[in-house]
């Protein structure tokens, strides 16, 4: 089983040494790599780079940067990806990024295939790429079958392979792969998993990105809302028996949207190789 777990990037001190701190703790599952997340327009591509250098010097877990292009232009990528290959990084999560507000111009890129071909193109096939999949489909999609035409552009475009958005319903996922598959993609689909530690932030994340969360979930978190221990028990136990239903499944591979914490991460992960 491979497991992935992501990060967002940090600029006080104090968060970069606890980001290196929960590195360290998340290296005892031995994950296949670390991922570090990049704002769109450059918002916190200087800290991406950062960390990614961070983690690289003070971890032997390989780290996979993302790239998101809007608001790039291809000499501004091409001088990342040429800092990126001075580090030996060889996988890069790209994606189109959301376009930040007041901004009109977004360059060169306008969407995550043509960034995914400009690379496949300059440097050949030494990146391994990954791309965004939406099992519930993309908030800004105009239905679900203009988001799964957009995301087999992606595959065609050279990707290697997928890491979904996060869900809490398996049959989203297994349903989204079906489709897929009857249009010819054949490369994996890693779902992306959200482990549930705040209410709040959930709902208002899932709002942004379109992720559904199941109604008995949901009165579940407001009965713990204020109850921080009941609530990340619950979603433990929630989120374990969601990725014990897909490796039941044949999945044997997940990504982790981390928000920085080794637990309650490291726990699903033993729940996992447990079942």
């Amino acid at each position: 089983m491979k497991i992935s777990f992501e990060f967002f990037p940090q600029t006080t001190k104090q968060g970069k040494q606890s980001l290196l701190q929960v590195s360290k703790e998340l290296s005892v599952v031995k994950p296949e790599y670390f991922s570090v997340t990049s704002g769109a327009g450059g918002s916190t591509k200087n800290a991406t780079f950062g960390t990614v250098s961070a983690l690289k010097d003070n971890n032997t877990i390989g780290i996979t940067p993302h790239l998101s292009c809007i608001g790039s232009s291809k000499k501004q990528i091409t001088n990342l990806l040429d800092k990126y290959k001075s580090l030996g990084i060889k996988r890069l999560i790209v994606l189109r990024g959301d376009i930040p507000s007041g901004v009109r111009d977004v360059y060169d890129f306008n969407y995550a295939n043509k960034l995914v071909e400009f690379i496949k193109n300059n440097h050949n096939n030494y990146f391994h790429l990954s791309v965004a999949a939406y099992p519930e489909i993309h908030p800004q999609a105009k239905d679900a079958k203009d988001d799964i035409y957009n995301f087999v552009n992606k595959v065609k475009a050279g990707a290697n392979n997928a890491i979904t958005q996060y869900f809490y319903n398996p049959d989203a996922y297994f349903r989204f792969c079906d489709e897929v598959a009857k249009l010819g993609v054949t490369i994996p689909i890693v779902p992306g998993i959200m482990p549930i530690t705040n209410y709040k932030q959930l709902t208002r994340f899932s709002n942004n990105c379109g992720a559904d969360i199941p109604k008995w979930i949901l009165e579940r978190l407001k009965l713990y809302e204020n109850n921080l221990q009941d609530l990340t028990l619950f979603g433990i136990e929630v989120v374990s028996k969601l990725c014990q239903t897909l490796k039941s499944n044949g999945v044997d591979n997940f990504h982790f949207y981390s928000m920085n914490k080794s637990w309650p991460a490291i726990e699903i992960v033993n729940n996992i190789n447990d079942n």
